[in-house]
């Protein structure tokens, strides 16, 4: 499977869906306190040896009305490509500020790729 991806100067690598599976959208099941939320994803991506996660949450229309895009720390076993991924909460002030700062360049790069 082709993935595209993007490489800044900082070395972080982006990696959105693949455009076939962009017809079949990427979802993952969130289980918070008031709820499952189900959320496309954006982008996987790396930032100093630490994957990251981009979701859009969804309403019931499957829609993202107010914009928000959440973004947590992303894991897969290596030695079990079967397993389902693992996210974590990044409690981190600064660490999820790079992450952020990922997310926001990967959407400059998009909006630029865009324009050409």
């Amino acid at each position: 499977m082709k993935n595209s991806s993007t490489k800044n100067e900082n070395h972080k690598t982006i990696t959105a869906p693949a455009q076939n599976m962009a017809q079949e959208e990427m979802t993952v099941d969130l289980e918070l306190d008031e709820g499952t939320v189900t959320c496309s994803v954006v982008a996987i991506f790396s930032v100093k040896d630490k994957d990251y996660i981009a979701l859009l949450p969804l309403n019931e229309n499957n829609d993202n009305a107010d914009g928000d895009v959440w973004i947590y720390g992303y894991s897969e076993n290596p030695d079990d490509p079967n397993e389902e991924p693992e996210l974590r909460y990044i409690e981190d002030d600064e660490e999820y500020e790079q992450a952020s700062d990922a997310f926001d360049e990967y959407l400059d790069n998009c909006e630029f790729d865009e324009i050409l």
